[in-house]
């Protein structure tokens, strides 16, 4: 979420800013900027430039600019609160525009810090949390004349996570850093001292880094670096050495990109729901319709493509069962050809990871012909999905490299939960009290996913193994299970082409059983749900002709041995949310099989990221 990079040395900063920025903008594109010093007569200024979209867009901006100036911060952004624009983008200044700021993280009590600044006769110009840090640390600097002790004093007013970097006018040649629950790396190279968050943005410069810890904070010079707590006491934390070349530090380390993106989704879930939850309501401004129209509305489509449609399968059971509205999921590419029954009272749900598949632009622009209201959920900023609804959530996976999708999969399953919860409130379907149980229950998830990430590798390698040889699987599920078998069956075909197909288990019987011999692969999502015992049953029907069964099942449901070969295990959650949680395992099993085959897992044969002919 966000992008930064700082340097201060004795080459040109903004080439290096923009840089950095690039490798970054991953990070978040919907808008970047850069503060740099300037050396003038009578003493420094600080040049602030901006610009909404993606980095290319600055770097044209920066073209004309003098390259004298050696010290500077940047900032790509991704955008949390206010919309993308000129004012809310990065860098932020104080009042006298003599502090700048970059910021990643989120200030959770902003409005009242903000109430109170503004009080003390502070003007501001953005919509955005980070701000306050900016007057802040003016405020601080007033009377500590030091960069890095105001910053001290700010940090210790912000409730939140931040990774910061600041510079000041009156202390040319500095960068003050400050690091909590989110990234923030420095590093020192032949030509001075860097700072980002994320290796990848200095890794040209430096292989050795420090990766600052919570409460710790720095001083960069171009000459040296100092380190402090929280109160101010030098310390001397611990130096990585980076070992990768350029193309394993935009993969982080990770083999492959499909790997380093099925492990950012813990933050995928929590960045998704960032601001969501405002004084105990749930806040989703960006949708674009009123309340009074949103009650009015009595029949929702959910229209997507490929794994997005596996989405809107996961969307349907949660739309129905919270707000009682009636929910059905089309495939983008025949719902406009179909003639579906569309009122101004229904609601057109839009989801694309890309915000540019072909079919779903056509229905959406058929759904709004027919008066329908319309709502994007998508990746990218600026999409024409984005363009062409009423409201959107960006689903804050941020960029995604591998083919396959799957942390644009969660964040479109965790906003889609978020709409019905919306739905399922503004109908009184479920009260207040019962969205914010909920909301705290779907926050929760990115703990479990991250307890099978740590523990569940080994047992999902010995299924792959069970598979590899196999050439054909059945993934089956009831009820969510069932939703989360069709992504499960569509991974692995995409990836290892091995062929596999999904239905809901209590199907079998009715054709897809005269599949199974003796060693055919049939995975089952099998967690504990009203529905576990006829999935139980219709597994032993499996098991009697002699299937190997790989079983997703809870943590701690030791009777599925029984019936398993493998198991898998989730931890217990939500029926509700199991479909993030058990999703996962799906990916890295999928991927085991894959590599097993000797397959290319970011870029599979026949496939691309955005399909943009119909």
């Amino acid at each position: 979420m966000c992008g930064i990079v700082g340097y201060t040395g004795t080459k040109a900063a903004k080439d290096i800013l923009i840089s950095g920025l690039k490798r970054l903008e991953y990070r978040g594109y919907d808008s970047a900027g850069v503060a740099l010093e300037r050396a003038q007569e009578g003493g420094t200024t600080l040049d602030v430039i901006r610009r909404v979209g993606k980095v290319a867009g600055l770097e044209s901006e920066l073209a004309g600019v003098d390259a004298a100036s050696t010290c500077g911060i940047g900032h790509t952004r991704w955008a949390t609160h206010g919309r993308p624009s000129m004012v809310n983008a990065h860098p932020h200044v104080s009042c006298d525009g003599r502090i700048a700021i970059v910021h990643n993280g989120i200030i959770e009590n902003f409005a009242e810090l903000r109430t109170e600044l503004e009080g003390r006769g502070h003007r501001f110009a953005s919509e955005t949390d980070t701000e306050v840090f900016a007057h802040l640390i003016e405020e601080a600097y007033a009377q500590t004349h030091d960069l890095l002790a105001a910053l001290r004093e700010a940090c210790a007013r912000v409730v939140g996570a931040y990774g910061i970097a600041a510079v000041c006018a009156d202390e040319p040649g500095v960068i003050a850093v400050a690091r909590k629950d989110s990234p923030i790396i420095i590093g020192r190279g032949e030509h001075g001292s860097y700072v980002a968050s994320d290796i990848i943005a200095v890794i040209d410069a430096t292989r050795d880094v420090v990766v600052l810890e919570d409460g710790q904070f720095a001083r960069l010079t171009p000459a040296d670096i100092e380190y402090t707590d929280a109160q101010g006491v030098p310390i001397e934390p611990a130096v990585t050495h980076i070992d990768w070349d350029i193309d394993m530090a935009e993969k982080g380390g990770y083999p492959d990109f499909m790997l380093k993106e099925i492990y950012e989704q813990p933050r995928v879930v929590r960045d998704t729901l960032v601001g969501r939850m405002t004084a105990g309501e749930l806040d989703i401004d960006e949708l674009g319709l009123s309340m009074e129209e949103l009650n009015l509305i009595d029949r929702v489509y959910v229209i997507a493509c490929g794994t997005s449609y596996h989405a809107g399968l996961i969307a349907k059971n949660l739309i129905e069962a919270w707000a009682r509205i009636p929910c059905e999921v089309e495939a983008a590419s025949e719902f406009r050809y179909r003639n579906p029954i569309i009122t101004p009272s229904t609601l057109v749900v839009a989801v694309s990871q890309s915000g540019e598949t072909a079919d779903t632009l056509a229905a959406i622009r058929d759904a709004r012909i027919k008066g329908a209201k319309v709502f994007g959920i998508t990746n990218v900023v600026g999409s024409p999905v984005a363009r062409e609804s009423d409201g959107v959530i960006y689903t804050k996976a941020n960029k995604e490299i591998a083919v396959a999708s799957t942390k644009s999969f969660i964040g479109q399953v965790v906003s889609l939960t978020l709409l019905a919860l919306l739905l399922a409130q503004v109908k009184g379907k479920l009260t207040t009290g019962q969205v914010r149980m909920l909301f705290r229950e779907l926050g929760d998830t990115a703990e479990q996913i991250q307890w099978v990430l740590d523990t569940q590798g080994e047992h999902i390698r010995d299924a792959a193994a069970a598979c590899v040889d196999a050439h054909s699987a059945l993934f089956v599920g009831r009820g969510m299970g069932a939703a989360i078998a069709n992504e499960g069956a569509l991974k692995l075909k995409e990836i290892s082409y091995l062929h596999a197909e999904a239905y809901a288990a209590g199907e079998m019987k009715h054709g897809p059983i005269a599949l199974i011999d003796p060693g055919f692969p049939v995975i089952a999502v099998a967690t504990k749900s009203p529905v576990y015992d006829k999935t139980v049953s219709n597994l032993k029907e499996c098991e009697a002709r002699g299937a190997r069964i790989i079983v997703v099942a809870t943590e701690g449901d030791d009777d599925i041995r029984e019936i398993a070969d493998h198991v898998i295990y989730i931890p217990r959650v939500r029926d509700a949310f199991c479909a993030i949680t058990a999703t996962v395992p799906l990916q890295l099993l999928a991927r085991e099989v894959a590599l097993m085959r000797g397959c290319d897992v970011d870029q599979p044969r026949n496939l691309a990221k955005s399909v943009t002919v119909e």
